[in-house]
């Protein structure tokens, strides 16, 4: 290690992404603790409507929601990283025929602009350098809707993403297996509507994967 890197780590030593203890010598990424006890989310599973199947690293709850919410509002983007290297092993372990197409679900050009950074995009640009494949922006974010952590009730939800998205590049998803990343999936309402705009585009299949899941509905 060189004597930059050395007084780097003295002054603002690696803390686990998920509950921000300082890590021990010998752990990366996420402490032991964390590394052991979190929440997997094994599988994948088919209970959306358009979504070929999804699949997650753990379920969204306690250290795993706090610190997606510190990636998403508190500037955490150093994260996407570490969230990457976990996604794109659940991703080899549930698919490992691969995909044609790496994309994500974006956010509007003014949540862009509010927050400073896509987190989506970051994380499936981490996820591509795991898997040795570009993510390619195949969507576009078309509506400011509302956000739909504010939303109770799957049919809302489905409403409020309706006619939001839009298909960038249709001949690049034509007959081609994508994949569409996101951080979060609860109700599958967005996913879906993704998934729903990228197989009227031409797209043959469309799976999600995500870096946390809503526990109540595996």
């Amino acid at each position: 290690m060189m004597v930059a890197d050395r007084i780097l780590n003295l002054l603002f030593p690696p803390k686990c992404t998920l509950c921000g203890k300082v890590l021990e010598k010998e752990e990366t990424d996420l402490c032991r603790d964390c590394r052991v006890n979190s929440p997997e989310c094994p599988g994948k599973h088919k209970n959306f409507s358009f979504l070929d199947s999804w699949a997650a690293v753990w379920y969204y709850e306690e250290n795993i929601r706090s610190s997606l919410l510190r990636y998403k509002f508190r500037h955490a983007r150093h994260y996407a990283p570490v969230y990457g290297r976990f996604l794109a092993m659940r991703i080899l372990q549930e698919y490992p025929d691969g995909f044609d197409v790496l994309t994500w679900v974006p956010i509007s050009r003014l949540r862009r602009l509010t927050r400073g950074y896509d987190q989506v995009e970051l994380l499936a640009d981490a996820v591509g350098q795991e898997l040795g494949m570009a993510s390619l922006p195949c969507l576009k974010k078309i509506r400011n809707n509302r956000p739909q952590s504010g939303i109770t009730g799957q049919a809302k939800r489905r409403a409020n993403v309706l006619g939001v998205y839009k298909a960038t590049c249709p001949q690049e998803i034509l007959g081609k297996r994508v994949l569409l990343l996101d951080d979060i999936i609860t109700t599958g309402a967005t996913a879906g509507e993704c998934a729903r705009v990228l197989l009227t585009a031409g797209a043959k299949e469309v799976h999600c994967a995500v870096v946390a899941a809503a526990h109540h509905h595996e």
